[in-house]
Protein backbone atom coordinates (compact mmCIF):
# COMPACT_ATOMS: atom_id res chain seq x y z
CA UNK A 1 0.00 0.00 0.00
CA UNK A 2 1.29 3.43 -1.31
CA UNK A 3 0.60 7.08 0.89
CA UNK A 4 0.73 9.74 -1.96
CA UNK A 5 0.83 13.19 -0.58
CA UNK A 6 -0.01 16.56 -2.35
CA UNK A 7 2.88 18.67 -1.31
CA UNK A 8 2.22 22.21 -2.29
CA UNK A 9 5.97 23.65 -1.43
CA UNK A 10 9.60 21.97 -2.26
CA UNK A 11 9.01 21.97 2.23
CA UNK A 12 5.86 19.99 2.19
CA UNK A 13 7.61 17.47 -0.38
CA UNK A 14 10.55 17.30 2.01
CA UNK A 15 8.41 16.74 5.30
CA UNK A 16 5.91 14.51 2.98
CA UNK A 17 8.85 11.99 2.66
CA UNK A 18 10.21 12.26 6.23
CA UNK A 19 7.00 11.41 7.69
CA UNK A 20 7.19 8.01 5.49
CA UNK A 21 5.35 8.83 2.30
CA UNK A 22 5.61 6.75 -0.27
CA UNK A 23 4.83 9.30 -3.33
CA UNK A 24 4.58 13.19 -3.86
CA UNK A 25 2.24 14.88 -6.30
CA UNK A 26 4.25 18.21 -6.07
CA UNK A 27 2.02 21.52 -6.79
CA UNK A 28 1.00 24.49 -5.53
CA UNK A 29 -1.79 26.96 -4.84
CA UNK A 30 -3.75 24.00 -3.07
CA UNK A 31 -6.36 26.25 -2.23
CA UNK A 32 -7.65 26.33 -5.33
CA UNK A 33 -7.12 22.49 -5.62
CA UNK A 34 -3.84 22.74 -7.15
CA UNK A 35 -1.73 23.93 -9.82
CA UNK A 36 1.52 23.73 -11.84
CA UNK A 37 4.52 24.76 -9.81
CA UNK A 38 7.41 26.55 -11.21
CA UNK A 39 9.94 24.78 -12.69
CA UNK A 40 12.82 26.15 -10.22
CA UNK A 41 10.69 24.14 -7.47
CA UNK A 42 9.85 21.06 -9.12
CA UNK A 43 13.72 21.20 -10.08
CA UNK A 44 14.73 21.72 -6.16
CA UNK A 45 12.50 18.52 -5.38
CA UNK A 46 13.62 16.19 -7.37
CA UNK A 47 17.15 16.98 -6.35
CA UNK A 48 16.53 16.84 -2.91
CA UNK A 49 13.80 13.83 -2.72
CA UNK A 50 14.73 9.98 -2.67
CA UNK A 51 10.99 8.96 -3.37
CA UNK A 52 9.38 8.99 -6.81
CA UNK A 53 7.89 12.40 -7.43
CA UNK A 54 4.78 13.33 -9.90
CA UNK A 55 4.00 17.23 -10.75
CA UNK A 56 0.92 18.60 -11.33
CA UNK A 57 -0.36 19.57 -14.61
CA UNK A 58 -2.98 22.33 -14.14
CA UNK A 59 -2.50 25.63 -15.82
CA UNK A 60 -4.94 27.45 -13.68
CA UNK A 61 -7.82 27.09 -11.21
CA UNK A 62 -11.63 26.50 -12.53
CA UNK A 63 -12.85 23.64 -14.85
CA UNK A 64 -11.18 21.55 -16.44
CA UNK A 65 -12.13 22.57 -20.27
CA UNK A 66 -8.65 23.63 -22.05
CA UNK A 67 -8.43 25.73 -24.86
CA UNK A 68 -5.42 25.01 -27.69
CA UNK A 69 -3.15 27.25 -26.13
CA UNK A 70 -3.45 25.97 -22.45
CA UNK A 71 -2.88 22.42 -23.80
CA UNK A 72 0.14 23.12 -25.50
CA UNK A 73 1.03 24.89 -21.90
CA UNK A 74 0.37 22.01 -20.50
CA UNK A 75 2.38 20.11 -23.22
CA UNK A 76 5.31 21.84 -22.56
CA UNK A 77 5.28 21.66 -18.82
CA UNK A 78 5.30 18.04 -19.04
CA UNK A 79 8.19 17.64 -21.31
CA UNK A 80 10.18 19.93 -19.12
CA UNK A 81 8.84 17.44 -15.71
CA UNK A 82 10.38 14.79 -18.69
CA UNK A 83 13.75 16.80 -18.60
CA UNK A 84 14.00 17.25 -15.33
CA UNK A 85 13.73 13.87 -14.72
CA UNK A 86 10.37 13.84 -12.67
CA UNK A 87 8.90 10.34 -12.02
CA UNK A 88 5.22 10.87 -13.55
CA UNK A 89 2.72 14.19 -13.95
CA UNK A 90 -0.95 14.13 -13.18
CA UNK A 91 -3.36 15.97 -15.27
CA UNK A 92 -7.52 15.64 -16.44
CA UNK A 93 -9.02 17.07 -19.41
CA UNK A 94 -12.72 16.96 -19.95
CA UNK A 95 -15.18 17.77 -22.80
CA UNK A 96 -17.94 20.39 -22.62
CA UNK A 97 -20.20 17.23 -22.00
CA UNK A 98 -18.51 15.75 -19.41
CA UNK A 99 -16.61 13.25 -20.56
CA UNK A 100 -12.67 12.78 -20.80
CA UNK A 101 -11.43 14.49 -23.81
CA UNK A 102 -9.86 11.56 -25.59
CA UNK A 103 -7.90 13.98 -28.16
CA UNK A 104 -6.44 16.40 -25.76
CA UNK A 105 -5.42 13.53 -23.26
CA UNK A 106 -3.92 11.60 -25.86
CA UNK A 107 -1.45 14.55 -26.86
CA UNK A 108 -0.77 14.88 -23.59
CA UNK A 109 -0.10 10.89 -22.94
CA UNK A 110 2.56 11.78 -25.78
CA UNK A 111 4.31 14.30 -24.38
CA UNK A 112 5.27 11.94 -21.24
CA UNK A 113 7.62 9.52 -22.97
CA UNK A 114 8.42 7.08 -19.92
CA UNK A 115 6.98 9.17 -17.07
CA UNK A 116 3.77 7.68 -15.37
CA UNK A 117 0.58 9.50 -15.68
CA UNK A 118 -2.24 9.84 -13.16
CA UNK A 119 -5.59 10.97 -14.47
CA UNK A 120 -6.66 13.29 -10.98
CA UNK A 121 -9.53 14.55 -9.57
CA UNK A 122 -11.46 15.82 -12.67
CA UNK A 123 -12.63 12.54 -12.63
CA UNK A 124 -14.90 13.68 -10.20
CA UNK A 125 -16.61 15.83 -12.46
CA UNK A 126 -17.72 13.39 -15.58
CA UNK A 127 -20.91 12.54 -16.18
CA UNK A 128 -20.54 8.95 -16.28
CA UNK A 129 -17.36 7.78 -13.91
CA UNK A 130 -17.97 3.54 -14.30
CA UNK A 131 -17.87 4.86 -18.60
CA UNK A 132 -15.22 7.42 -17.55
CA UNK A 133 -12.63 4.84 -16.11
CA UNK A 134 -12.92 3.08 -19.43
CA UNK A 135 -11.90 6.02 -21.00
CA UNK A 136 -8.87 6.42 -19.10
CA UNK A 137 -7.71 3.24 -18.53
CA UNK A 138 -7.94 3.35 -22.88
CA UNK A 139 -5.41 6.19 -22.51
CA UNK A 140 -2.97 4.05 -20.45
CA UNK A 141 -3.01 6.29 -17.32
CA UNK A 142 -1.10 3.86 -14.07
CA UNK A 143 -4.05 5.29 -11.65
CA UNK A 144 -6.78 7.66 -11.02
CA UNK A 145 -7.28 10.17 -8.21
CA UNK A 146 -10.99 10.24 -7.26
CA UNK A 147 -13.07 10.82 -3.77
CA UNK A 148 -15.79 9.02 -6.04
CA UNK A 149 -16.92 12.11 -6.77
CA UNK A 150 -17.74 13.15 -3.75
CA UNK A 151 -16.69 16.08 -1.10
CA UNK A 152 -14.88 13.21 0.79
CA UNK A 153 -13.51 9.92 -0.47
CA UNK A 154 -15.23 8.46 2.79
CA UNK A 155 -18.59 10.02 1.32
CA UNK A 156 -18.16 8.47 -1.91
CA UNK A 157 -16.49 5.06 -0.67
CA UNK A 158 -19.28 2.96 -2.46
CA UNK A 159 -18.59 4.15 -6.20
CA UNK A 160 -14.74 4.04 -5.26
CA UNK A 161 -15.44 0.33 -4.60
CA UNK A 162 -17.11 0.25 -7.60
CA UNK A 163 -14.15 1.47 -9.44
CA UNK A 164 -11.93 -0.54 -8.00
CA UNK A 165 -13.63 -3.55 -8.69
CA UNK A 166 -14.51 -2.25 -12.23
CA UNK A 167 -10.27 -1.76 -12.72
CA UNK A 168 -9.82 -5.25 -11.81
CA UNK A 169 -6.44 -4.66 -11.80
CA UNK A 170 -5.70 -2.60 -15.02
CA UNK A 171 -5.53 0.88 -13.25
CA UNK A 172 -4.48 1.79 -9.70
CA UNK A 173 -8.04 3.52 -8.12
CA UNK A 174 -6.61 5.79 -5.73
CA UNK A 175 -8.81 7.63 -3.03
CA UNK A 176 -8.17 11.09 -2.11
CA UNK A 177 -10.27 14.29 -0.31
CA UNK A 178 -10.26 14.19 3.64
CA UNK A 179 -8.01 11.19 4.31
CA UNK A 180 -6.72 11.27 8.21
CA UNK A 181 -4.89 8.76 10.35
CA UNK A 182 -8.55 8.17 11.75
CA UNK A 183 -9.98 7.18 8.86
CA UNK A 184 -7.80 4.91 6.61
CA UNK A 185 -8.27 2.14 8.00
CA UNK A 186 -12.01 2.21 7.48
CA UNK A 187 -11.64 3.16 3.67
CA UNK A 188 -9.21 0.39 3.15
CA UNK A 189 -12.27 -1.82 4.52
CA UNK A 190 -14.51 0.41 2.45
CA UNK A 191 -12.79 0.19 -0.70
CA UNK A 192 -10.57 -2.42 -1.16
CA UNK A 193 -7.97 0.62 -2.60
CA UNK A 194 -4.26 0.14 -2.16
CA UNK A 195 -3.14 3.65 -2.91
CA UNK A 196 -4.20 6.58 -0.65
CA UNK A 197 -3.63 10.51 -1.53
CA UNK A 198 -3.77 13.12 1.44
CA UNK A 199 -2.12 16.44 1.97
CA UNK A 200 -1.34 16.53 5.83
CA UNK A 201 -1.06 19.67 5.95
CA UNK A 202 -1.36 22.46 8.94
CA UNK A 203 -1.07 26.31 8.81
CA UNK A 204 2.37 27.57 10.19
CA UNK A 205 1.93 30.89 11.50
CA UNK A 206 3.93 33.74 9.89
CA UNK A 207 7.39 34.36 11.80
CA UNK A 208 6.40 38.52 10.44
CA UNK A 209 6.87 40.94 13.46
CA UNK A 210 5.88 43.80 11.32
CA UNK A 211 1.84 43.45 10.27
CA UNK A 212 0.42 46.46 9.52
CA UNK A 213 -3.51 45.84 9.48
CA UNK A 214 -3.61 46.36 5.43
CA UNK A 215 -1.60 43.28 5.06
CA UNK A 216 -2.76 40.86 7.89
CA UNK A 217 -4.79 39.20 5.89
CA UNK A 218 -1.77 38.21 3.91
CA UNK A 219 0.26 37.48 6.46
CA UNK A 220 -1.58 34.77 8.40
CA UNK A 221 1.01 31.97 7.68
CA UNK A 222 1.22 29.35 4.83
CA UNK A 223 -0.23 25.69 5.15
CA UNK A 224 2.18 23.33 4.39
CA UNK A 225 2.58 19.35 4.35
CA UNK A 226 3.04 18.12 8.06
CA UNK A 227 5.90 15.25 9.35
CA UNK A 228 3.77 13.81 12.06
CA UNK A 229 0.34 14.28 10.41
CA UNK A 230 1.93 12.28 7.29
CA UNK A 231 3.94 10.12 9.65
CA UNK A 232 0.40 9.50 11.55
CA UNK A 233 -1.52 8.17 8.54
CA UNK A 234 1.39 6.03 6.85
CA UNK A 235 1.40 4.65 10.67
CA UNK A 236 -2.04 3.92 10.64
CA UNK A 237 -1.60 2.59 7.16
CA UNK A 238 0.59 0.39 7.77
CA UNK A 239 -1.13 -0.89 10.41
CA UNK A 240 -4.43 -1.17 8.73
CA UNK A 241 -2.22 -3.16 6.21
CA UNK A 242 -1.18 -5.25 8.69
CA UNK A 243 -3.83 -6.32 10.19
CA UNK A 244 -5.36 -7.12 6.42
CA UNK A 245 -2.64 -10.09 5.74
CA UNK A 246 -3.48 -11.38 9.57
CA UNK A 247 -7.11 -11.71 8.72
CA UNK A 248 -6.29 -13.22 5.33
CA UNK A 249 -4.02 -15.06 6.75
CA UNK A 250 -6.06 -16.61 9.33
CA UNK A 251 -4.18 -15.71 12.44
Amino acid sequence: MILEIAANSVASALAAQEGGAGRVELCTALELGGLTPSHAQIALAREKLSIPLYVLIRPRAGDFLYSDLESETMCRDIEACAKTGCDGVVFGVLDANGHVDQPRCRSLMEATGNMGVTFHRAFDLTRDPLSALEDVIALGCERVLTSGAQVTAIEGAKLIRQLVELAAGRIAVMPGAGISAGNIGELIALTGASEFHASAKRLHASQMKWQPPLLKDMQDGEWQSDVEQVRSISTALNEARHAKNQLALGG
